[in-house]
C-alpha cells in the first residue's frame, strides 16, 4: 500500500474513531465502575463485533443492505432497541446505586470474575454491533484506500489491522478517563448522577438511531 494512501487513512479513522459514540461512552462509563483493567473485556467485545461487522461489509454486505432498504431498517431499529434497553436499564439501576468502589466486584473471587468478564465483553458487543450502519460505512470508507491493481487480501488486513490499532488506542483513553472519574464516584450521589446521565445519552443514541433513514 502506498504509504500516503495509509498515512490518509490512519488520520481519518483518528479523527472517526475519537468521536464519542456509544462505543466510547461504554468503555469509559465501564472504566470508571470497573477500572480500565477489567473494561479491556469491554473494549474486546466492541472491538470483536466492529471487526466481524468491517470482515462482513468486505464480503459483500453492505451492497446487500443498501439493495435491501427493509433489511436495514429492521437491523438498525433492533439495534437503536438495544440502546433504549441498556439506557433505561442503567437509569433504573442509579436508583440503588451505591458508591462504584462498593460495587466493584471481589477480586478474590475468581470465578465471579471470570463471569464479570464475559458479561462485559457481551455488553460491548451488543452495543458495537447494534448500528448496521458500521457495515455501510465500511463498504463506503475502505474501497477509497484500495488499489484495483492489488489483491485486496493484503490490503485489507493492512486497513484493519490500523483500524484495530487505532480503535483500541482511543479505547484505552477513553477506559482511563473514566478509571479517573471512578474516583469522584465513590460518592453514592455522584455515583447515580453518573449512571442517570448515562443512561440518558444511551437513550438519545438509540432514539437517534431509530430516526436515521437510510
Amino acid at each position: 500500500m502506498d504509504p500516503h494512501t495509509w498515512l490518509l487513512y490512519a488520520a481519518t479513522v483518528a479523527v472517526i474513531s475519537a468521536i464519542p459514540g456509544p462505543n466510547m461512552l461504554l468503555v469509559m462509563s465501564h472504566g470508571a465502575r470497573h477500572g480500565w483493567r477489567r473494561s479491556t473485556a469491554t473494549m474486546a467485545g466492541c472491538l470483536a463485533a466492529l471487526l466481524l461487522m468491517m470482515s462482513i461489509s468486505a464480503a459483500g454486505l453492505g451492497v446487500f443492505l443498501q439493495a435491501w432498504p427493509a433489511l436495514f431498517d429492521t437491523m438498525r431499529l433492533a439495534g437503536a432497541a438495544y440502546l433504549i434497553y441498556l439506557g433505561i436499564k442503567t437509569w433504573r439501576t442509579a436508583t440503588l446505586a451505591h458508591a462504584f468502589e462498593e460495587m466493584t466486584p471481589d477480586t478474590n473471587a475468581p470465578v465471579h470474575t471470570a463471569h464479570r468478564s464475559m458479561a462485559l465483553f457481551r455488553n460491548g458487543f451488543l452495543v458495537a454491533s447494534s448500528n448496521p450502519k458500521a457495515i455501510l460505512f465500511a463498504a463506503a470508507l475502505l474501497p477509497q484506500f484500495m488499489s484495483p491493481k492489488a489483491h485486496w487480501l493484503p490490503q485489507f488486513a493492512v486497513l484493519i489491522g490500523t483500524f484495530a490499532v487505532i480503535e483500541v488506542s482511543w479505547y484505552f483513553i477513553y477506559a482511563g478517563f473514566g478509571s479517573r472519574l471512578g474516583a469522584m464516584l465513590r460518592s453514592a450521589k455522584i455515583a447515580r448522577a453518573f449512571q442517570r446521565v448515562t443512561g440518558s445519552i444511551f437513550v438519545s443514541f438509540g432514539m437517534a438511531m431509530a430516526s436515521l433513514r437510510h
